[in-house]
């Protein structure tokens, strides 16, 4: 089926118009809201499946993304070795973390929730602990130190190598990142945050931390976001009631789908 800029959608028959040609949904021809259901709906996870095929054939089969950074390690949190920044800049993340802990800890996420790029899991026992949790991250080793990270806790959570571009096998409550958005080039971020959308069943939300612009301690540090172009992209993405927090170093994040 051909690319169309402005279509009525086949499910719902809603008139839509796409924002730049690799919107999935040109190809689909099936509008954002109906795409968010594809996972329980057959006629529409087919219209995906066969969107995203004809869109990687128009583009000739781009290669995999991949992000600009290593993931953050437990070194990379507990500012160890290469990481270190001086007793004043390292307390002063700890503390930042620790808030950014707390915070997390008190929001209430229950259901299904998904963490792409999980790394070392390093907060999957904390989201383990609220919901139905799936874990992913393309490098397995990673994962094996997350799975005993879970178990030392006497947690559960279903761990999967995958790459975290790739699209979602179902809709689900609650999507999670950690310092991943930081990790991509500029230009993916908006193509990342429709994946994102796609992630989430309606009114499911958006979880994430991010280091603040100019915030960067220790080596091989995620690039900082701005709280203002976070929250611009976040919108162009069709996300809601989007409340970021904190600041330097972390920002906290909330968004609804």
């Amino acid at each position: 089926m051909p690319f169309r800029a402005t279509f009525s959608c086949l499910w719902c028959g809603a008139p839509h118009a796409v924002r730049g040609g690799g919107d999935v949904e040109g190809w689909a021809q099936v509008c954002p809201t109906c795409l968010g259901r594809a996972g329980d709906n057959e006629f529409l996870r087919f219209r995906l499946r066969a969107a995203l095929e004809e869109r990687g054939r128009a583009r000739g089969a781009p290669p995999a993304r991949q992000p600009a950074g290593p993931a953050p390690s437990d070194d990379w949190y507990l500012r160890r070795g290469v990481h270190a920044t001086g007793a004043i800049e390292d307390a002063r993340w700890a503390a930042d973390l620790d808030a950014a802990t707390l915070w997390l800890d008190a929001q209430a996420l229950p259901g299904v929730l998904a963490e792409p790029a999980a790394g070392e899991g390093w907060w999957s026992p904390l989201l383990a602990g609220k919901g139905e949790l799936w874990a992913y991250d393309a490098d397995g080793a990673a994962l094996d130190r997350a799975r005993t990270r879970l178990l030392a806790h006497g947690l559960r959570a279903h761990l999967h190598e995958r790459d975290p571009w790739a699209e979602p096998e179902r809709p689900v409550d609650v999507l999670f990142t950690a310092f991943w958005l930081g990790r991509l080039g500029t230009a993916d971020v908006p193509d990342w945050l429709a994946l994102a959308g796609r992630w989430l069943r309606p009114g499911g939300r958006y979880v994430l931390l991010e280091l603040a612009a100019g915030a960067g301690p220790g080596s091989q540090a995620p690039t900082g976001c701005d709280p203002d172009e976070l929250r611009r992209l976040l919108g162009d993405a069709g996300f809601g009631d989007v409340a970021l927090e904190g600041g330097v170093p972390i920002i906290r994040g909330l968004a609804r789908r």
